[in-house]
């Protein structure tokens, strides 16, 4: 089909806007990763899908499109942390302590199942400012726990969109559906939604890929908590919502950036104060209880202290 047919369906307007079929949806962004279809062309369509409202059926569609074109990897007993790839100011990266603070724990632990952490990275996308997770991963010393995937490898096409999407300063449907893409096969997968109507869409968008996601309230889009939160399942068919507190576990955590730049966090990271350890460990515990390493959060603190 004509890609201008596509441009027609989602930005003629409210009376003329149409739900793409899968097929569409699909040859849409397959045509937009092969840049078969001008940068202009590529705009149009993609600020019309986001002012349309893509539907759960759209989105599930492009990540059908995106997997399609994806080089994947096996990381065996691994959860996927879904990192947004734009940027994050109000707080640092903690998954570089990750590593030490697993193989800790494994040598205490050694009857619980290994346990490893898939993330994915690329260059900071729209629509903030700020650092990503690429710029951090250089501070991982070692990948025995703790492994990381850059798209620009395993998902050129969509990588070299980032000048384009950076010219546009929107989000788009890629924002929402970059977070998620199984590139190591995790079993488990965990990313973050801070309106509630974003659960529902995650777990219809991404749950067939998965034995079990989870939706957790945490910080500037990426899967790390720094303050009380709560965090949702899908148990039997039901959405289940489950709270957690800080103070229970001994944390008392409230510093909050303005604007931290990288280096700061670097800083924080290869020097941690007590309570950014504390909140590593507690991040990791929620880790090894939505990948059903342990049957509840006090029992996983609990091991790790």
């Amino acid at each position: 089909m004509s890609f201008k047919k596509y441009i027609k369906a989602v930005g003629t307007g409210v009376k003329g806007n149409r739900e793409l079929l899968e097929n569409e949806t699909m040859d849409a962004i397959t045509k937009i990763l092969n840049r078969e279809v001008t940068d202009a062309q590529i705009g149009a369509f993609l600020i019309g899908f986001r002012v349309k409202l893509e539907t759960n059926d759209e989105l599930k569609a492009c990540v059908k499109a995106l997997k399609n074109m994806m080089k994947f990897y096996e990381i065996k007993n691994s959860i996927e942390l879904g990192y947004s790839f734009d940027g994050r100011v109000r707080n640092p990266f903690l998954f570089p302590l990750y590593e030490e603070i697993l193989k800790d724990f494994y040598k205490k632990n050694s009857d619980i199942e290994k346990l490893n952490l898939v993330i994915s990275t690329d260059k900071l996308q729209p629509a903030k400012i700020g650092m990503c997770a690429k710029d951090l991963a250089s501070e991982l010393k070692t990948n025995e726990y703790v492994h990381i995937f850059d798209r620009e490898e395993y998902l050129k096409s969509l990588s070299d969109l980032t000048d384009l999407r950076h010219e546009l300063g929107l989000r788009t449907v890629f924002n929402t559906v970059e977070k998620l893409l199984g590139v190591a096969k995790s079993e488990y997968a965990v990313t973050t939604a801070f309106h509630k109507p974003y659960v529902q869409k995650y777990i219809d968008i991404f749950g067939e890929y998965f034995k079990q996601i989870t939706i957790v309230k945490a910080a500037e889009g990426s899967p790390e908590v720094f303050s009380d939160g709560k965090y949702w399942q899908v148990k039997d068919d039901n959405i289940i919502e489950k709270s957690f507190r800080l103070c229970d576990f001994g944390i008392e955590y409230n510093k909050e950036y303005e604007n931290i730049t990288i280096e700061e966090s670097k800083k924080i990271i290869n020097n941690p104060s007590q309570e950014i350890l504390k909140l590593s460990k507690f991040n990791i515990a929620l880790y090894l209880l939505f990948a059903n390493r342990v049957d509840s959060l006090s029992e996983a603190w609990e091991r790790l202290n």
